[in-house]
């Protein structure tokens, strides 16, 4: 299994088992969804660059999850940032596939109007894995 598919694999679990998130959206998806019911997170795919070390394989990456939502204000969807970012956050340092996570921080995090009631939140976070 590749790095991408183990963190895939990793970040989609750990954003489903977060109850609190759970709770409050209607689903965490790959793709957009065709008829997603807003509020859902969408799981972007990483971007991973080489970072290995002398004996080691290793990968640096950019995780994005972006929160789809509407409503007159973002106030519920600044909650459901802090949510992603503490599931995010808990990441099992263990990946599987002989994957390991050396760091990962929260980068970044924007919310923007995307219409007359339309909101969507960007949360970026770097990762460090070693093989």
């Amino acid at each position: 299994m590749s790095a991408h598919d183990v963190l895939a694999d990793a970040l989609a679990a750990v954003l489903g088992g977060h109850a609190p998130l759970m709770a409050k959206i209607s689903g965490v998806f790959d793709a957009q969804p065709v008829r997603g019911v807003r509020p859902y997170a969408l799981v972007e795919d990483a971007l991973l660059t080489d970072w290995s070390t002398k004996d080691l394989v290793g990968r640096e990456g950019r995780l994005s999850v972006t929160l789809f939502d509407q409503g007159v204000s973002p106030r519920r969807l600044r909650g459901l940032v802090g949510e992603v970012e503490a599931a995010v956050l808990g990441l099992p340092r263990m990946l599987g596939e002989g994957w390991r996570v050396a760091s990962l921080s929260a980068v970044r995090s924007r919310v923007v109007r995307e219409g007359e009631g339309r909101w969507a939140a960007l949360c970026e976070f770097r990762v460090r894995m070693l093989a």
